[in-house]
């Protein structure tokens, strides 16, 4: 059931994150502006509690405000990331890494483990997701890749090129992020351990709307929000926001309840999935809309690609008969 749940989220994400970024590039160019619209309707996630009414208690309400206060540091490091580079580039570096992240801390912190065959799952689904995901075809190419790192980062004690600090933003954005997530997943497993799904949900909800509230105490960025609200004059604009809201809603209360259900490594392992909706999805798009979206699909990506979704549905069959 999980499994389904899943792949049923991710699908809905890699529209939402095409959505987002089409609204960082063109609407919203601020990342607190754009997180805090996002966060402060988590307040209206207590309609849930009419489905299954709970009251927690101090420990496990300080426990539910934290995971959601990380999910809203999250997103606002997420939102750097996407605003920085095309939805294909970065949504793959931060899906590689939280399966990774999740992996070493659901072993320490929730002692999950997994068994061989989820174990090789797990990486052929890693695999098959940076396949799906990076444009770089020519593996013979270290050298090349190293002199590109050492161009980026400089030398240890040295000062970094002013032409590649975007990258390093980038680069450090998506690592914070994807710490983050993973941060806030296993967080989460813990508390739907302990806790009621409905309940627990909601009252973390709670945590995400007063660090929204915690936004508008720093002045730059409450004049940020505030002199966007000024300028925001299109209810179509307004009407296109609310319902990426609403599908990403959906997709993010799926994929708590999958991993309420189900091993938080595995969940998050299935991001190469996610790549390859979301590489059809912009590919399908671009070609009609190749003003705002644009895909290199060539025939060594393209095969790379397809190698790459050859080794997700392995994984997937994996899963599914283990």
């Amino acid at each position: 059931m999980w499994l389904f749940v899943t792949i049923t989220a991710y699908f809905i994400n890699a529209g939402v994150y095409v959505a987002d970024k089409f609204l960082l590039s063109k609407k919203i160019h601020s990342s607190i502006t754009y997180a805090f619209y996002v966060g402060i309707w988590s307040i209206f996630n207590f309609a849930l509690l009419v489905f299954d009414p709970w009251t927690p208690g101090l420990q496990e309400l300080l426990i539910d405000l934290l995971a959601g206060m990380i999910f809203l540091a999250t997103l606002i490091f997420w939102y750097k990331a996407l605003h920085q580079s095309e939805a294909t580039r970065v949504v793959p570096i931060v899906g590689a890494l939280i399966p990774i992240f999740s992996f070493l801390f659901s072993f320490i912190f929730l002692g999950e483990t997994l068994g061989e065959r989820q174990l090789l799952a797990f990486f052929i689904l890693i695999m098959g997701g940076i396949l799906i995901s990076v444009k770089q075809t020519r593996f013979y190419a270290v050298r090349e890749v190293a002199n590109r790192f050492k161009d980026i980062f400089g030398d240890t004690l040295g000062g970094i090129h002013a032409t590649y600090r975007p990258t390093r933003r980038l680069i450090m954005n998506s690592i914070t992020s994807a710490l983050f997530f993973a941060g806030y997943y296993v967080l989460i497993k813990y508390i739907y351990m302990h806790q009621p799904f409905i309940g627990a949900f909601v009252w973390s909800r709670l945590g995400s709307f007063l660090g929204v509230l915690l936004i508008l105490f720093v002045p730059d960025w409450r004049k940020n929000i505030f002199e966007y609200q000024r300028g925001a004059k299109s209810p179509k604009n307004l009407s296109f926001f609310f319902g990426v809201r609403l599908f990403a809603a959906m997709a993010f209360i799926m994929l708590n309840w999958a991993i309420s259900l189900g091993n938080v490594a595995l969940i998050n392992s299935l991001q190469g999935v996610q790549y390859l909706f979301l590489i059809i999805l912009v590919f399908v798009l671009s070609t009609h809309y190749p003003k705002y979206l644009r895909e290199e699909l060539g025939g060594g990506v393209l095969l790379q690609k397809i190698i790459g979704a050859t080794l997700v549905g392995t994984g997937l069959y994996m899963l599914v008969v283990s």
